[in-house]
Formats: C-alpha cells, sequence, structure tokens
C-alpha cells in the first residue's frame, strides 16, 4: 500500500510538471503571436495582422494586442469598434498612456474635447515626457477656446520635442487668438523654418 501511495504521489507529480509545461507552451505560443501580429502591422499587412490577433483568446490579448486591433479598426474608420479597443487595452493594462492618447485622439476628432482631454492627462500622467500628449491636450483646449490652457501644453510639447512644425503652427495660432500678433508672428516663422528643413 505504502509503495501505491507514493507511486501514485510521483505519477501526481509528474502530471503536474506536464501540465505546467503545457501552459508554458501556450504561454510562448500566444507570445509569438503577438510578436508576428506587430510585425505583419509594422509592415502595413493590417488585414493579416487583425486575423492573427483576433485568433487568440480575448483572456490572453495583452494590452499591446488591444491597441494594435484597435489601430487596425480605426484606420479603417471603424471608430466606435476602435474605441471599444482601446478601452479593453486600459482594462488589461490601466496605466498603458498609448491607449489613453489613442482613445484621446478618436474623442478629438469626434469634437468630444472635454473627454478627450481627461484621455490625454492620463497619457501624460503616465509619461510624463510625452510630447503628442501635451500637443493634442492644447489641440482640445483650442477646441474649447481656452487659449492660455493651449498655449501652455503647446509649450510643454515644444520642451520635450523642439523639431515639429505643427507644434509651431498652433502656437502661433494660439497668439493670434489670444491677439499676440508679434509671437504669432515668431512661431510662424519657426514654423515654416522647420517646414523647410523637412521639405
Amino acid at each position: 500500500m505504502k509503495r501505491f501511495v507514493i507511486t501514485l504521489l510521483l505519477f501526481l507529480g509528474m502530471c503536474s510538471f506536464s501540465f505546467g509545461f503545457a501552459a508554458e507552451q501556450i504561454e510562448e505560443e500566444i507570445d509569438i503571436t503577438s510578436q508576428q501580429a506587430k510585425v505583419l502591422y509594422a509592415q502595413n499587412e493590417i488585414d493579416e495582422a487583425l486575423k492573427l490577433l483576433k485568433s487568440k483568446g480575448e483572456e490572453y490579448r495583452t494590452a499591446e494586442d488591444w491597441l494594435i486591433i484597435g489601430n487596425i479598426l480605426q484606420d479603417k474608420d471603424r471608430l466606435d469598434e476602435a474605441v471599444y479597443m482601446f478601452k479593453k487595452a486600459i482594462e488589461k493594462e490601466p496605466k498603458y498612456y498609448k491607449a489613453h492618447y489613442n482613445l484621446g485622439y478618436i474623442y478629438l476628432i469626434q469634437d468630444k474635447p472635454n473627454m478627450a482631454l481627461d484621455e490625454f492627462k492620463k497619457a501624460v500622467k503616465y509619461k510624463d515626457d510625452f510630447a503628442y500628449g501635451y500637443y493634442n491636450m492644447g489641440c482640445a483646449y483650442l477646441k474649447l477656446k481656452e487659449y492660455r490652457n493651449a498655449r501652455y501644453n503647446f509649450f510643454r510639447a515644444v520642451d520635450v520635442k523642439n523639431d515639429e512644425p505643427m507644434f509651431y503652427y498652433n502656437l502661433a495660432y494660439t497668439f493670434k487668438m489670444l491677439n499676440k500678433e508679434k509671437q504669432a508672428q515668431t512661431y510662424l516663422e519657426i514654423y515654416n523654418k522647420l517646414m523647410e528643413r523637412q521639405g
């Protein structure tokens, strides 16, 4: 009887090891699927990337998987579905600044500047050197005609990334709306110089 119990314990030990190994193998395959989808997405093979990511069970999708699916749906102009995917990415990883940013961007183009602001604020909270988060926050404030807040955020964007022409263009526009023509002209000139360098 003792021998049977020892044999049974050894057998159960081997079974739990093999189940653990199988689970580890599944996780590796899922990770490989995510990596393949990222490569396809980067190569602009979005339909193949989408198909691959949708083949993963929802419970196995990473925040980045949800983000990529959302990006693809946004590219296909399926904005409501993209919003859902970005929210799923945030649900998976609440401090995922890219998902907050992308969600805010959709709200901005849907003319929901207050909702956009909430998401951009979270994006820069979780990544304080995120120039485009500040820039788009400035754009949301422009839509709300809150020019001082817009100016502040455009300056924050320039502090982080000073070679992006659109930051200066919007600064120029903001100063114009604040009736400060001289500053508006200064930033418009910087915008023109940067555009010439890129051209």
